[in-house]
């Protein structure tokens, strides 16, 4: 702890920081956060140093910071080694493999080259020359470069390779130019984008051709990525969700390797000028938004980013145009499809959408379920009536068998405030006092709350409901916050746990926690939201049925319902700009025993006789990553097989 020591004496703000870094080193699994997220955004750290202003204290960050990326670098690297390493065996199964695909697309890969170094220019054309899948085209765009050796080389690299296509532009027009100038160069059916110093492994077009096959009818396709530091070494790799429209409108998770149709890219327009510094981002959006068919993601990291201090692009040395960039494109893809939206800083480079309101706000009814403990309850309808700003509601206190004379008492003033009493007696079954106080609501929204739930900010609800009134949107989540700031419920990913049902994602992350590639941050789709403050369109609980209270009177039945409804074809809606206080279970207990610890264990297989293998595999929760528990943290082995192997000794 003598870094902590060494912070303390530098002042308050650095006391700050030493609280925030001491609580790390009290929980490991955050300091692992903290270092995936300095591995996946090292300029971050360059912004750090400049805003604290304080050399002693940049450089004890600095030694920290180095520290858990070293850690987190050497267990990365021992899982490349381990589980994402190709030999000389595993290439000849690649090539037996390849040579008996039904389908055997042609990937032109697009490059726009500007002032590329040499040796960066000549280990991406290797490792495009390096692909165990041979039906490719290298279609190289030169914007007009002044080096020698850029001509030089992809001059003797195109004579001693006749797939490589060149075109050398007399201008300099950046990189939408660019790279435009390259698409007019393919004619594969489709386009795989590869910057001008980065590296593709070699099984990135087989394993992209095999998706292919196993979706034909795709137009937009993507892989999980990692970084290469300056000497080369793989780290900070994205292990993405699989398609999250909504979380396209917060980052940029396509990105690499992104694999369009080329009819597609052509019917857009291609990349569009005026958008440099994020037209793939740009691109993107336009292609998923313009696509018929299905966006597949490849979770296998097949695309390696050079990213490290001094490795400057367009983006980060031009950071204010590039944000601006992206957040006009968003804008006007939420255009196309008639939303009127702003596009704000979300922080980290990322990017929150605020649709227009409506012209009228729903009406919301609020059940919340509840037995005695006044105080409790009192905070919470308190929060509702006098700290929430909303225009609608209907407010539905659901009693199980309230006895305590203050609970009848506060019954008697909510009643003079328009709050309506429902009594649901019997034994506990939160499915089924919620069903029961459900016939009663009025409202077109339902927002199931917990009576232990507290107001922290007054938007909370209307951010709710602007997502539960999109069309095939069947859930909304909220932030839930402890009382002391760390996080109780940052959505919710199947399979986590010892039970192997559903967990927490994040659970316990500090205040302010970006989270893993930035999720905390961002509206996001999810498979499962908690319940403890859900809201969800009345049409589609008369659809699904509401809770299952036969099977699920306490565990799991949120999951299920999300479940359910994620059957519909809907969509689960998770987001950090809805935030309460969650005092968890503060009002029933979380004790385990006897009958309560047999009812929870037949919930359990109730749960996974129902959805089956449908909970080993959450579209959200990349398979690369652990199920041991929601804090992100590299699964070993992976939980994907190599398309190549059947029954794959690797994972």
């Amino acid at each position: 702890m003598g870094v902590i020591d060494g912070l303390r004496r530098r002042g308050r703000f650095a006391a700050k920081i030493s609280r925030r870094l001491e609580g790390l080193f009290a929980m490991p699994a955050r300091a692992r956060t903290l270092a995936a997220m300095l591995i996946a955004e090292p300029a971050r750290l360059t912004e750090l140093y400049r805003d604290l202003k304080m050399q002693g204290l940049r450089a004890t960050v600095a030694r920290v910071a180095n520290n858990l990326m070293q850690t987190a670098d050497r267990a990365y690297r021992q899982w490349v080694a381990l589980y994402d390493t190709i030999g000389p065996e595993e290439e000849a199964e690649i090539r037996r493999f390849v040579e008996a695909l039904a389908l055997r697309p042609t990937f032109s890969i697009v490059v726009p080259v500007y002032e590329t170094g040499e040796r960066e220019l000549v280990e991406m054309i290797a490792s495009v020359k390096a692909q165990l899948y041979p039906d490719w085209e290298l279609c190289i765009a030169d914007d007009a470069s002044k080096a020698p050796h850029i001509r030089k080389v992809l001059e003797a690299e195109a004579a001693a390779e006749p797939r490589i296509k060149l075109v050398f532009r007399e201008v300099n027009g950046n990189i939408s130019a660019a790279s435009n100038s390259a698409i007019a160069l393919a004619s594969g059916e489709f386009i795989a984008l590869l910057d001008h110093d980065d590296i593709l492994a070699p099984h990135a077009l087989a394993i992209m051709a095999d998706a292919i096959n196993r979706h034909p009818d795709a137009d937009v396709l993507y892989s999980d990525e990692d970084k290469l530091d300056a000497d080369g070494r793989r780290h900070g790799a994205y292990f993405k969700p699989d398609w999250a429209p909504e979380l396209l409108y917060g980052q940029n998770f396509i990105s690499h390797l992104g694999v369009y149709r080329t009819s597609l890219i052509r019917a857009i327009g291609g990349f569009r000028l005026g958008f440099e510094g994020s037209q793939d981002y740009d691109l993107a959006l336009r292609a998923t938004g313009a696509s018929a068919g299905p966006i597949v993601h490849v979770p296998h990291v097949l695309y390696h980013w050079r990213l490290y201090f001094g490795a400057g692009t367009f983006s980060s040395t031009q950071l204010e145009r590039a944000l601006d960039a992206a957040r006009r494109a968003i804008k006007d893809q939420l255009a196309t499809q008639g939303v009127e939206a702003e596009v704000g800083d979300a922080g980290f480079r990322f990017h929150r959408v605020i649709r227009k309101a409506p012209p009228s706000w729903p009406r919301v009814s609020v059940i919340v379920p509840t037995r005695d403990q006044a105080e409790i309850l009192a905070t919470c309808v308190a929060g509702l009536l006098d700290e929430t700003d909303y225009p609608d509601l209907d407010v539905i206190i659901a009693d199980n068998d309230s006895v305590e004379p203050a609970t009848f008492a506060l019954f008697d003033r909510l009643a003079g405030r328009g709050v309506r009493i429902v009594k649901c007696p019997g034994p506990f079954n939160y499915s089924r006092i919620n069903n029961e106080a459900l016939l009663h609501a009025t409202g077109s929204v339902i927002l199931f709350l917990n009576n232990d739930i507290s107001v922290i900010e007054p938007g909370w609800l209307k951010e709710m409901v602007s997502y539960a009134a999109m069309p095939r949107v069947g859930a909304v989540g909220a932030k839930l916050l402890y009382p002391n700031g760390t996080l109780q419920h940052g959505g919710v990913a199947l399979g986590l746990g010892v039970h192997h049902v559903a967990g927490h994602i994040h659970l316990g992350a500090p205040r302010g926690a970006r989270g893993y590639a930035g999720r905390l941050l961002l509206a996001q789709d999810l498979s499962c939201v908690t319940a403890a403050c859900m809201a969800v369109p009345r049409s589609v609980l008369d659809e699904v049925g509401g809770f299952d209270a036969t099977n699920l009177a306490v565990a799991f039945n949120d999951v299920d319902l999300c479940l359910r409804i994620g059957e519909t074809g809907r969509r689960v809606i998770w987001t950090p700009y809805a935030q309460l206080h969650h005092h968890e279970s503060k009002s029933r207990g979380q004790e385990l025993a006897g009958e309560k610890l047999a009812a929870f264990e037949a919930e359990v297989a109730y749960m996974r006789k129902r959805w089956g293998e449908r909970l080993d595999h959450d579209p959200f929760w990349n398979p690369n990553l652990s199920l041991a528990n929601g804090d992100p943290q590299i699964s070993s082995p992976p939980r994907i097989r190599r398309p190549w192997r059947a029954q794959d000794p690797k994972g």
